[in-house]
């Protein structure tokens, strides 16, 4: 096993793992011994870390999963001239890298949320946090471009949670399928209806 002196490298080397086994495998399907031998840590320094199963799943949704939806999602969309250009953007970056990687893999709030919302409260939770966090956030853009002038004034609650469940959907389809259609289909369609709102979108 490797060793280090360095705890917090220690503790991030093992969510990095956890993250991309829980969401990709699955939560369920991923076995606490193989976490241990892919992060290549000892026992008594992964339970130091991590004592339960659920432990470390809470940590790698508030960790791991929320550094993607915020990097992936949230900061583009707040750093853009508007939500509907930031959207749009976000969509196309999205759909480059699956088609440069010829896999969908899904999102990985999604994953989880498929799998555990039913089976854990605390997790659960956490996961709805996250989403809330992200609806938030693009609810607050659509608002102020709505108040500076950007945009006629819109449902900007709703409409952030259709673009919230548009993307989550198209990104279930894309990955029963293995083809990004799915997505660029929804980002046509989300378009569409934030042109509405925008007249330079």
């Amino acid at each position: 096993m490797a060793r280090t002196n360095d705890p917090a490298r220690m503790r991030d080397r093992i969510l990095d793992v956890a993250f991309t086994a829980f969401t990709e495998a699955g939560y369920h399907a991923t076995g606490m011994q193989a976490l241990k031998e892919a992060a290549g840590v000892t026992s008594g320094a992964f339970a130091h870390h991590f004592p339960s199963k659920k432990v470390l799943g809470l940590a790698v949704v508030d960790d791991k999963v929320r550094r993607s939806v915020t990097k992936t999602w949230i900061e583009p969309v707040l750093h853009a001239k508007t939500a509907a250009l930031g959207i749009d953007e976000v969509f196309r970056d999205i759909i480059a890298s699956l088609d440069r990687n010829n896999a969908v893999k899904g999102c990985p709030l999604g994953n989880l949320a498929q799998e555990l919302s039913g089976h854990d409260a605390d997790l659960r939770h956490a996961m709805a946090t996250l989403y809330d966090e992200w609806h938030s956030a693009l609810a607050g853009k659509f608002e102020t471009d709505s108040k500076e002038g950007r945009a006629t004034p819109m449902p900007s609650d709703r409409l952030a949670g259709f673009v919230i469940a548009a993307y989550s959907g198209a990104m279930t389809l894309a990955k029963a399928r293995q083809t990004t259609n799915p997505l660029r289909d929804c980002r046509a369609e989300i378009r569409r209806t934030l042109g509405s709102y925008y007249t330079d979108s």
